[in-house]
């Protein structure tokens, strides 16, 4: 059942959350320890493209269990679930400033397709919301690496 609140659950908001801490304490230590920082640097990548392939997923997960979604749209989410993925897979592939703007156009286009699955079905009221703020502290958080990696 869908909830009309625009706070996500408890458990939800902990997990959410949460998955930032490593986002964050990569990046501070990528910045704050430099006999380590490649190390630091890629395991920050590591980390975003595993995130980006999650959030990808939902949209498999949505499509599956979206009632009266029409077929078209239906394949388009899960033809969409994959490409966040591969964007990951492709940011692993390039070096760590490049790759980790990859990373971020992943974060920012997943974000704009979960707005437009939002307007086709319904989703709680706490989603997108939260996904901003997902998307805002995961992104900084790979911007500042691309920007100490490149001297900023």
């Amino acid at each position: 059942m869908l909830t009309p609140s625009h706070k996500p659950p408890r458990l939800v908001a902990l997990l959410g959350y949460g998955g930032l801490v490593p986002f964050v304490g990569l990046a501070v230590l990528a910045r704050l320890d430099p006999a380590r920082q490649a190390y630091w640097s890629a395991a920050l990548l590591d980390y975003g493209a595993v995130i980006l392939s999650f959030v990808g997923a939902l949209h498999w997960a949505m499509a599956m269990q979206a009632p009266g979604l029409p077929q078209a749209r239906r394949a388009q989410a899960y033809a969409w679930s994959v490409v966040p993925a591969l964007l990951g897979w492709v940011a692993l592939q390039l070096a760590a400033p490049v790759g980790g703007l990859l990373l971020v156009t992943g974060f920012i286009l997943h974000l704009g397709a979960d707005r437009h699955l939002a307007g086709r079905m319904p989703l709680p009221a706490w989603y997108l919301p939260l996904r901003l703020q997902l998307t805002a502290v995961a992104s900084l958080c790979l911007l500042a690496d691309v920007w100490r990696s490149v001297g900023v």
